[in-house]
């Protein structure tokens, strides 16, 4: 992990912090939300400097809750560190050491580096088009990057690309960013479509499938696309092919390591069948990769080469989280909110720019998705409700806002597994935030919305299907 380059970096956001505390206590606020907003001012400019090891500012944020009394002792600070979703991530990071240590991804990464010849721009956009497929099979976008991560990673290394070059960069960035949104196309692609359609109501496989796909799929592109600008230079290089070696067949170990990840992936796909929390299924494949005489990994390996800062960083955040539902201060963001759109009632296009617009500042300042649209989309329903539009369409408007973007790693779990790889800052992955913001807004106005009043969701209600 790098470190920061300047000692005093922590200063701004301290600053940042203690004048949220020092301000006067905003209407409608109590002074709890205040010290909550005060403490996350401090991790998100922590992190986003990277003033500190991402660890380490997650330990500060715990500290900061007790200390500011944000919240009402120690226990409720570590709320966080009891969520499912901090060890479905432990589970997950496991899988993927597996994977780097059995040989499965140096075979996957020797196998993409012949078939490319050698051209780097084969090597990304193998990845964008494996995207699609590898969602059906394993739908979290989570347990896709831990898993490919060190496949890439891997053939990075193999075909001699610097650490941090812009096909490393390029390739990782697709990883980190763009990933996630394949996910999202379907119903049971992770926790954002789950959450997103119980708030929003009962919806069917096939009719979100039908009312994201395009969207999203038009989104992912254009991110590819950008990143793929962003980083040309890398593409015209050559990269080093290892000597071919004879086919060999799976030995023991990997085949091992292939049933188990089968196994978890079977598992999370019939979930409607067996009802099991999707950390269970990543709890038991921990338990295999560690079992004598079954798993591929000793203890000592997995304390070494798992990645604890992700554990650390996820758990944290998501103390962030549950400590603004509780003091009130989402809610009084959404409150924030509605007002600013009820006030553009009269313009139902301007309802929807504020809709957009107050998406991104409320993702920047929950880090934690599930906090993000349990805050926004009954908001934004409600909204949409009283300007007259469609409130299906507004919440799926925020869901899109929210979903595209990540502003720093700790606002998703497979972020951080990248980032922890070293070949991205903290800087490039704000920056591209900002870019998926304006994209987003994009796809929203310009495909989005024209496409749902094709499919009988219009914006407006009694507009023509």
């Amino acid at each position: 992990m790098r470190r920061p380059r300047s000692g005093f970096r922590w200063l701004i956001p301290l600053i940042g912090s203690l004048a949220v505390l020092a301000a006067p206590t905003p209407a409608g606020l109590g002074l709890e939300g205040q010290r909550v907003l005060a403490v996350i001012v401090l991790a998100i400019g922590l992190w986003g400097l990277e003033a500190l090891p991402p660890a380490v500012t997650g330990v500060v944020t715990i500290v900061a809750l007790v200390l500011t009394h944000a919240v009402a002792g120690i226990r409720d600070a570590l709320v966080g560190f009891a969520d499912p979703i901090a060890y479905f991530l432990l589970g997950v990071l496991t899988m993927g050491v597996a994977v780097a240590r059995s040989g499965l991804a140096e075979r996957v990464a020797h196998r993409l580096l012949a078939h490319g010849r050698g051209r780097a721009g084969a090597l990304y956009f193998h990845l964008l088009l494996a995207m699609p497929p590898l969602t059906l099979l394993l739908p979290s976008a989570t347990t896709r990057t831990g898993i490919l991560v060190h496949v890439y990673d891997q053939a990075l290394e193999l075909g001699r690309v610097p650490r941090g070059a812009p096909l490393a960069r390029a390739v990782m960035l697709l990883l980190n960013s763009v990933n996630r949104l394949s996910s999202t196309i379907l119903l049971t692609g992770g926790i954002t479509p789950i959450v997103a359609s119980g708030l929003i109501g009962t919806m069917s496989w096939s009719r979100w499938f039908v009312l994201m796909s395009v969207p999203y799929t038009v989104l992912l592109g254009l991110a590819a696309a950008a990143i793929y600008l962003r980083h040309r230079r890398g593409f015209p290089a050559r990269m080093s092919v290892p000597p071919a070696s004879p086919p060999r067949p799976l030995s023991g170990v990997e085949r091992r390591t292939v049933l188990i990840v089968a196994g978890a992936g079977l598992l999370w796909l019939t979930d409607s069948i067996h009802h099991l929390h999707p950390t269970l299924p990543a709890l038991i494949a921990f338990v295999c990769f560690l079992l004598p005489g079954v798993g591929v990994l000793t203890w000592r390996q997995f304390e070494q080469e798992v990645g604890w800062t992700n554990f650390f960083v996820i758990a944290a955040s998501l103390s962030l989280a549950q400590a603004l539902a509780r003091s009130g201060a989402s809610d009084w963001l959404a409150a924030a909110m509605v007002g600013a759109a009820h006030r553009m009632a009269a313009s139902p296009w301007l309802v929807v720019g504020v809709l957009l617009a107050a998406s991104s500042v409320v993702r920047l300042v929950i880090p934690n998705i599930t906090g993000f649209l349990a805050t926004t989309i009954p908001v934004a329903m409600s909204v949409g409700t009283a300007a007259g539009l469609n409130p299906l369409i507004c919440g799926l408007i925020v869901t899109i806002a929210g979903d595209a973007v990540l502003y720093y790693p700790a606002q998703s779990a497979s972020s951080l597994v990248v980032y922890e790889r070293g070949h991205l800052t903290a800087g490039e992955i704000f920056r591209f935030g900002i870019l998926m913001t304006a994209l987003a807004a994009l796809v929203v106005l310009a495909v989005a919305l024209p496409y749902w009043r094709l499919v009988g969701e219009p914006l407006f209600r009694g507009a023509a299907g």
